[in-house]
């Protein structure tokens, strides 16, 4: 870490608590929606610091509210807190305890930063206004932030802006990547369904094969991104799977394709829609064949806004120095589901450093991959300070 990195110093001396608490999520992983015993561990320290705590939103989420002085500001920070469905193959001491499921993706710690900062705020009270700290279920792909929005949860905790961070494998730590506009991309999620007629396989004729078509489709997909974009705009679809029948000569009735579709900017994302749509329909029609699309929108282009990402910058800046604070390459197709709530209100979404080659460097998704407890205090340093920022205590100096 570089040497003016500003850890708060009562957050550094709480950090082997933390840590240990970090571990324990990562021993007892759970998957979207199944966050029972991490809720229950969030809301009860939540109320013993002095929260006022709501569970059960969005099915397994939590909210811990905590208002200091007069201030009418109001900030919301989310972190998430489902596992994977991934086997861990980390043999560390604290490793899952539940088979097939892991923190592949660093959850457990982004839930034990924000519990860190929470328990300095509530002892510090240096800021005046109100927290809400917002602890989100299920968002690898099923859809947490969703579901907690449609569950009321700007209505009944309202924010001016809302903040959020990621661990990020090889970037050091001490680190940080952000940038305003586009941080992440768009994810849908589609399953074409292609209907023909099945017959022997000696005898083609008879039916209408599904599976011609289906080998057609995915290769005019391709052209969606070469032909139907601007050259400076980027898109991506990735075909998964393509099932079909079980046996060497029959034609089946059915054929699948599952694919993904990704961009970083929501214009090109409802293009990239409309054009797959069209040219999937056209495509089994000329084969004779009907076609079922099911697209779902898993999340949206993840947009940082102005003021609150100059805001993050210059708390990153005070807190690793202006030399650790870098923008992430252009191009990145991973998604996040707190787009949703960047969609509801004004916010900033950051990566912190995880570290680099055997230090941290391990990607997310990966069964050998292990949040770096090193990151720990800084993350929870951030939070701290960008509170205190937000919340500013002395009314006079409030914008």
């Amino acid at each position: 870490m570089p040497a003016q990195i500003g850890i708060v110093p009562e957050i550094h001396a709480a950090a082997p608590a933390f840590v240990a608490l970090r571990r324990d999520i990562h021993a007892h992983p759970e998957l979207g929606h199944e966050e029972f015993r991490t809720s229950k561990l969030v809301a009860d320290r939540l109320r013993e610091w002095g929260y006022a705590v709501t569970e059960g939103i969005g099915g397994t989420g939590v909210v811990g509210q905590l208002s200091v002085g007069e201030g009418s500001r109001r900030i919301g920070i989310r972190a998430d807190m489902d596992a994977l469905p991934i086997s861990e193959t980390t043999g560390l001491p604290y490793a899952s305890t539940f088979p097939g499921k892991m923190h592949a993706c660093g959850h457990d710690g982004h839930t034990a930063i924000l519990l860190s900062a929470a328990y300095y705020l509530a002892n510090t009270r240096g800021f005046s206004g109100t927290l809400n700290l917002i602890f989100q279920p299920a968002e690898e792909g099923l859809g947490g932030a969703a579901r907690m929005i449609e569950d009321g949860l700007f209505d009944r905790y309202p924010c001016d802006a809302i903040f959020a961070l990621h661990n990020g494998p090889g970037l050091p730590v001490g680190h940080f990547a952000v940038r305003e506009g586009a941080m992440a991309a768009s994810s849908d999620s589609v399953s074409i369904t292609l209907t023909g007629k099945g017959t022997h396989g000696a005898m083609p004729n008879f039916g209408r094969d599904p599976i011609v078509a289906a080998a057609g489709i995915v290769m005019a997909l391709q052209t969606i991104v070469s032909r139907n974009l601007p050259a400076t705009e980027a898109g991506v679809i990735t075909v998964g799977a393509l099932q079909a029948g079980s046996a060497h000569n029959v034609i089946p009735d059915t054929a699948q394709i599952l694919l993904t579709v990704r961009s970083q900017d929501r214009e090109v994302r409802d293009a990239m829609e409309r054009r797959l749509r069209e040219l999937v329909d056209l495509q089994a029609r000329s084969f004779g064949v009907s076609a079922e699309i099911e697209y779902t929108n898993v999340s949206r282009v993840l947009v940082n806004t102005p003021a609150e990402t100059r805001l993050m910058r210059s708390v990153l800046e005070e807190l690793v120095g202006a030399d650790h604070v870098v923008e992430p390459p252009k191009g990145i197709m991973g998604s996040e589901d707190f787009s949703w709530m960047l969609e509801q209100l004004p916010g900033c979404y950051v990566v912190l450093g995880n570290g680099a080659g055997s230090q941290g460097g391990c990607m997310v998704h990966n069964p050998g991959y292990d949040f770096n407890d090193e990151a720990l205090s800084l993350g929870a340093s951030l939070w701290a300070r960008l509170v205190e920022r937000y919340l500013i205590a002395d009314a006079s100096r409030e914008a």
